[in-house]
């Protein structure tokens, strides 16, 4: 089986077994290769370990299940995801959301660990590239407000953050994106495109609606997070963009939503 075939499956593995007890060790048997070798892949390609993606995933829809089940309690969201205790749970889900479940019930961004999509090729290697993060869940919204504004925003000199610390650096993504989900309005969508890089789909067909949400991210660049003690500023890119067309196709999607974050840096 190829590289990419291999990621490929165990990806689709991944997410039809999040709510089972998986170990590298099943996803390497049923893609015929050894348990380094899936970890090797996973960390050259994705930057990530096959168990830090694994919580992630599961942490993402467990924070959906407590947004859209408000009513639902923590232990039974932990056990839907295989914890068998509401303190090893919260811990899993402190470490990813850098807050407690209970605490993320009044905030609004689950899409900040969408799964993985198989890598490319670029010459003779497999990386990942912008369309490898899968947003497809999204699509039918996307066509239903093909008319509203879409606002690409990406993280200002993120490798210095990343030079502080990787956990700094991850602090930088949710931080980015709860700044995001503050500006936006009640009915828009934030969800991540890349690594550092998200979109918010308005509700909104009005120019001055999204050139005032670009102002409003700019307006908090310099505002800092804290990372064991220290304040870290964060400065946000932000553009905004127009379809225009009656059907979208994902693929250029994509090309349009990262080509306005790189005007933005203009």
């Amino acid at each position: 089986m190829e590289n990419v075939q291999i990621l490929a499956k165990s990806l689709e593995y991944i997410e039809n077994h999040l709510r089972d007890d998986i170990k590298t060790i099943d996803i390497a048997e049923v893609c015929y290769c050894s348990k380094s070798t899936i970890e090797k892949m996973f960390k050259y390609v994705y930057h990530i370990s096959v168990h830090q993606y694994i919580i992630r995933r599961r942490m993402m829809m467990a924070a959906k299940m407590i947004i859209n089940q408000p009513d639902i309690s923590i232990l039974t969201v932990a056990l839907e995801y295989g914890y068998n205790s509401h303190e090893a749970f919260a811990r899993a889900f402190k470490e990813v959301w850098n807050c407690n479940p209970s605490e993320f019930q009044v905030r609004k961004y689950p899409e900040l660990f969408p799964k993985f999509r198989e890598p490319v090729m670029e010459g003779d290697k497999y990386v990942m590239d912008r369309r490898s993060v899968d947003i497809s869940q999204l699509y039918d919204l996307f066509c239903e407000r093909r008319e509203c504004y879409f606002i690409g925003s990406d993280i200002k000199e993120m490798e210095d953050i990343n030079a502080v610390s990787y956990k700094a650096g991850d602090l930088a993504i949710i931080e980015a994106m709860q700044r995001l989900s503050e500006i936006s309005g009640e009915d828009d969508i934030v969800f991540r495109i890349g690594g550092d890089e998200f979109c918010i789909l308005t509700n909104s067909t009005s120019e001055e609606y999204a050139k005032k949400i670009v102002e409003d991210i700019k307006a908090k660049n310099g505002e800092t997070f804290e990372y064991e003690g220290k304040q870290i500023p964060l400065k946000l890119h932000a553009g905004y963009t127009l379809l225009e067309k009656k059907h979208i196709r994902y693929s250029s999607l994509f090309e349009k939503l990262h080509l306005t974050i790189k005007d933005s840096k203009n």
